[in-house]
């Protein structure tokens, strides 16, 4: 799938925020520790998604999609086998979160190695660890993967603060017997918003939100109804292609919370924000050129990100691209993965002035006129970023590779020519 984009229009209207990815992908997931049904709502309309409701229809659950309604109703009532195909796991990283839940429903699960973008090596031993310590048994061959034991509550200090492996720990204790106790847990939103499905369901969950959670294993789990939270990620990138191409945007249907954490960051490029909490809109306005604001002393600055509440991983590649039309220089500290940052190569070949001082940091000066061509989308993030340069570049580029896009964003051409950008989509 290709985007060709012609830049130079300016991003101004108003845009509906969906439901959070990284929420959306364990609560398909956590839906398996129930025989009864489980309605999400706001559920994104995205590759991922269909990619994991399709595994867990494998499974053996019912799913119905409202694609219209943005609802999914799951039922696992029958669970026909504890494996999926190569294929599916391929197709996305959190194939993996299957894990837990199939653990605490049928005590085995068998899954091929997950899938997902190539930014770097992304470790499961934090996941073996935590269900070794819960009384399971973990077995790691090149081709599948292989976990079965009755579980029992430990307490459990995590080596990293892995988001997945905190999500499949937390959703396999919820029915071990006894109480369980995370610490050094993942902190993010959507592990909130999957504590308090689970919650919803009959668990008996406290500190999720925080590095302490613990949890008192429950014989078994009823349906509920969820609704899943919004995409701070996708906000951030709508946002960051209306700076560039001086526009102004109104996102609505927001969770004000998350936006506190990326805030800061975006400040520095003189991006701010307004918030509407009864509304639940966010307004942004430009109010000057982009201009970089330095450190004490007149420092550079520097941008890293980290587990939350540090600026996310996912919104490095399109602040890079906002630094490239922001007057000043600045420092991104990419931590999490070694390969995240490779893409700016297309964005020097675009005109940016940016030095790659080694796989996890850049130094970009700005702004730079940049200009169009033909780039290759590398993963979800790094596409979004090339699309938000091309919408600031002079002439026309095509994206390649957009299917990669929509692993994590809805439509992106249709949502962006909504405001006012030349986009469009063909399968050449």
């Amino acid at each position: 799938m290709r985007l060709s984009i012609t830049g130079g229009r300016t991003l101004s209207g108003v845009h509906r925020v969906p439901g959070n990815k990284n929420a959306a992908l364990p609560m398909i997931a956590a839906a398996l520790l129930t025989r009864e049904p489980v309605i999400l709502e706001n559920l994104p309309d995205i590759a991922d998604v269909d990619a994991m409701l399709s595994a867990a229809a494998a499974f053996g659950a019912k799913v119905e999609r409202d694609r219209n309604g943005r609802t999914a109703t799951i039922t696992a009532a029958k669970l026909v086998s504890a494996r999926i195909s190569a294929e599916l796991a391929a197709s996305i990283r959190t194939s993996i979160l299957f894990a837990g839940p199939l653990l605490a429903r049928l005590g085995r699960a068998s899954l091929p190695p997950p899938g997902g973008d190539a930014i770097g090596h992304r470790r499961l031993d934090t996941h073996f660890a935590g269900f070794k310590a819960l009384g399971a048994k973990a077995a790691a061959g090149r081709k599948t993967l292989r976990f079965a034991g009755e579980l029992k509550g430990a307490d459990i200090l995590l080596d990293e603060a892995s988001v997945t492996a905190t999500e499949n720990i937390l959703m396999a204790s919820v029915l071990a017997k006894g109480r369980t106790t995370i610490y050094n847990a993942a902190c993010e939103p959507h592990i909130a918003d999957l504590a308090a499905m689970l919650n919803s369901m009959g668990a008996k969950i406290s500190g999720a939100g925080t590095n302490l959670v613990s949890v008192e294993g429950v014989e078994s789990l009823s349906g509920c109804r969820a609704r899943i939270g919004c995409d701070y990620i996708e906000a951030g990138s709508y946002i960051a292609a209306a700076a560039v191409t001086g526009g102004e945007l109104l996102l609505t249907e927001i969770d004000p919370a998350p936006f506190a954490a990326i805030e800061g960051p975006f400040r520095r490029f003189g991006i701010t924000w307004t918030i509407d909490r009864r509304e639940r809109t966010l307004k942004y306005t430009p109010r000057k050129k982009l201009k970089m604001r330095y450190d004490f002393g007149d420092a550079i600055p520097s941008i890293a990100d980290g587990p939350w509440p540090a600026f996310p991983s996912d919104l490095m590649s399109v602040l890079i691209v906002v630094a490239t039309q922001t007057r000043g220089t600045c420092l991104f500290f990419e931590k999490m993965f070694e390969s995240r940052l490779y893409f700016v190569d297309s964005l020097r070949q675009m005109g940016a002035k940016i030095v790659q001082c080694d796989p996890h940091r850049v130094v970009v000066t700005g702004p730079s006129q940049l200009y169009g061509g033909t780039f290759a989308s590398p993963d979800i993030r790094a596409g979004i970023a090339l699309v938000v340069a091309a919408l600031a570049a002079k002439g026309q580029s095509n994206i390649l590779g957009a299917e990669k896009i929509d692993r994590g964003y809805e439509a992106v051409e249709n949502g962006l020519a909504a405001i006012g950008a030349n986009i469009s989509r063909s399968k050449t």
